[in-house]
């Protein structure tokens, strides 16, 4: 029997590294430090040794790049 009461939150794409890299032409350690200085969206875990980045985001900071 399943609850149709449930609702379901809607699957974020989520970004890895290398195509953070590549999409936005950021280096590795100049990501970390935009990150550090809050000027990069932060990374989310997901699992025990990854991490990953939403799309929205990447997309955001890309946006406001050019504003």
């Amino acid at each position: 029997m399943s609850d149709t009461n449930t609702i379901q939150e809607p699957t974020q794409e989520l970004y890895r590294k290398p195509l953070v890299l590549k999409i936005t032409g950021l280096s590795h350690s100049t990501l970390y430090h935009l990150m550090k200085e809050g000027r990069f969206p932060s990374q989310i875990k997901i699992g025990v040794r990854a991490v990953a980045w939403r799309k929205t985001d990447i997309e955001s900071w890309l946006n406001n790049l050019t504003h």
